[in-house]
């Protein structure tokens, strides 16, 4: 994969959906005499700076980089091209998609792999975006690689011959469903608007935005959205531990004012493309 030579050196951008300069943080643990704060000193309703990049794959019809704290993944979009699977006329495209990291992309070396779970979930987020109406018979391919992990990330064991440690990513997952999105509008293809992804963890009462590994470690639960911000639509969701409704609907709050702001930032980077272009 070779990188194009003309490139965007767009400074990273923070999207919270609340005042940055915001200075109080309240204690995870209610009824603890500990402060806790984030490893990385941003605020509760604080995101990761967003880093977006078009052009890195030159091979490909369409790709973006993205840079997401420590967080590093690669798209790169191939299409709409005849179909390799045999397959009767239909009157929409097909999209395939497949998630994958490299060995040296956690802390656990020599374990990169193909992600059949987060392959499907980026079908599901960026499938309801696609016009697919717009390449009859034909194919999308989307190839997601991790370069580095840098958000939450699990550990799974299971026996097999001897004990071996089987991990994924959670916290990744976002930063691949957005930049997937811009590579898409890079390569052309017709979409009703970007998607952009956020995720939120419930500690206690507290509610962190974009969480990382040790704050997952803690968390009572997670909630995921893609969504289309222009249009104010979900196009995935993913819970899981107990949420209260209030919780629930303050989390949902917080995601989809964040992906506003996250699309603002896509959009930004669409633009700077195109103008290079004409350039």
């Amino acid at each position: 994969m070779a990188a194009k030579p003309s490139t965007t050196t767009t400074a990273k951008a923070t999207y919270s959906p609340i005042d940055p300069t915001r200075k109080t943080r309240p204690p995870i643990f209610s009824g603890s005499d500990v402060d806790w704060l984030r490893p990385d000193s941003r605020g509760f309703h604080q995101c990761r700076p967003a880093f977006f990049r078009t052009g890195a794959v030159n091979s490909a019809s369409g790709s973006a980089y993205a840079e997401f704290g420590n967080t590093k993944v690669i798209v790169s979009v191939f299409g709409p091209r005849e179909s390799k699977k045999a397959m009767m006329y239909s009157n929409i495209g097909r999209l395939n998609c497949n998630v994958s990291y490299t060995t040296f992309a956690t802390p656990i070396r020599g374990q990169g792999s193909d992600h059949k779970d987060f392959s499907s979930m980026l079908h599901k987020a960026l499938e309801g975006a696609i016009i697919l109406e717009t390449f009859p018979k034909t194919t999308v391919d989307v190839f997601a690689l991790v370069l580095e992990s840098g958000g939450s990330i699990r550990f799974l064991v299971k026996q097999v011959d001897e004990l071996d440690t089987l991990w994924f990513a959670v916290g990744d997952l976002p930063v691949v469903i957005s930049c997937a999105s811009v590579a898409l509008a890079d390569a052309g293809i017709m979409m009703y608007d970007l998607v952009a992804s956020v995720s939120v963890s419930c500690l206690g009462k507290n509610l962190l935005i974009d969480p990382v590994l040790e704050e997952e470690s803690y968390q009572d639960g997670s909630l995921m959205i893609a969504c289309m911000p222009s249009r104010y639509e979900v196009t995935q969701l993913t819970v899981t531990g107990e949420w209260s409704t209030p919780h629930f609907n303050e989390a949902m709050q917080l995601c989809l004012d964040a992906s506003a702001k996250l699309g603002k930032i896509m959009r930004s980077c669409l633009k700077e493309a195109a103008s290079d272009e004409q350039e």
